[in-house]
């Protein structure tokens, strides 16, 4: 099992930054990849970004790229989400995940609340 909590949301002005944090707990020597996903009320759960656990290899969704960017402190078994020029249609429950190898993702955080005003 692997364990997941997010935090660091809160309410930011559109062009202004946040940075969550994922801490993983449990079976940490197990993950293959983190990712992030999002949430936006009446929206279907989107992809953020991942990153291998063991590599340097990250992957953005196209909404984000160049704003986003996801790293992670493998000694404190932590995955964050830095997000400059925060825009109004950022705003959404942001998700951490795990995978243990590549494919679906087996665990997620109970998720952190990002509200960005214009």
């Amino acid at each position: 099992q692997v364990q997941l909590v997010e935090s660091g949301g809160g309410l930011v002005q559109a062009g202004g930054s946040l940075r969550l944090s994922c801490a993983a707990s449990g079976r940490t020597f197990s993950l293959y990849k983190m990712g992030w996903f999002r949430q936006a009320p009446g929206k279907e759960r989107e992809f953020v970004g991942s990153i291998r656990w063991s590599r340097d290899i990250t992957g953005y969704a196209d909404s984000v790229k160049g704003r986003f960017t996801i790293s992670r402190d493998n000694a404190k078994t932590t995955v964050y989400l830095q997000m400059n020029s925060l825009k109004p249609e950022d705003t959404a429950v942001y998700y951490c995940a795990a995978q243990l190898s590549a494919g679906e993702y087996n665990y997620w955080g109970q998720g952190t609340q990002v509200t960005v005003s214009s």
